[in-house]
């Protein structure tokens, strides 16, 4: 039976869907290993003059192979499309003795700021996230959390409250205007 290539499926979806569900597609096809980013480049560099072209160099910019799940991805992209620095992705956070406390969803080194997605498996999880969420804080690693309501109904409050804690150190550039933010209902 024909098939494309993972390159030539992922490239055509992200010529045609909007840039954060192109980034959330992906992000998945690199964090599974079925797509190389240099593939994905190759693939839009064969590719350059086709329609749709200019939303996969967006998307170039901001996949994240590192992302574990599409609400990670679609959290990341409220945070960059909001005009906040681009954090790392699942950075694990070690004490001075190199023991692992935590490993963050997101992570702003610099401020100190994890930002961690709750989906429906947290519930589940809900006992050794809150031991994890004790040793990150007890070690000074400030943490935000939200959910697919925050992500998706009111991005806005996302991003001024990520905002409001990077700007607590100092260390992140003035908010501009939230006109890439889209709600989705």
């Amino acid at each position: 039976m024909p098939a494309t290539s993972i390159a030539r499926t992922v490239g055509e979806l992200c010529a045609r869907l909007d840039v954060v569900e192109a980034v959330v597609i992906a992000d998945k096809a690199l964090h599974s290993g079925h797509l190389r980013l240099d593939e994905l480049t190759s693939w839009a560099n064969d590719h350059a003059g086709h329609r749709g072209m200019r939303n996969v160099r967006s998307v170039l910019g901001f996949v994240d192979g590192a992302a574990e799940s599409p609400m990670e991805s679609r959290l990341r992209m409220v945070l960059v499309l909001g005009g906040l620095p681009r954090p790392k992705a699942q950075v694990t956070i070690r004490d001075r003795w190199g023991r692992a406390l935590g490993r963050p969803d997101l992570y702003y080194a610099d401020q100190r700021l994890g930002i961690e997605y709750d989906g429906g498996t947290h519930r589940e999880s809900l006992a050794e996230d809150n031991r994890r969420q004790n040793r990150l804080l007890n070690a000074g690693v400030r943490l935000l959390r939200f959910t697919a309501a925050d992500v998706l109904r009111d991005p806005e409050t996302v991003v001024s409250h990520v905002q409001a804690e990077l700007s607590a150190t100092g260390r992140t550039p003035r908010l501009p205007a939230l006109a890439g933010i889209t709600r989705h209902e």
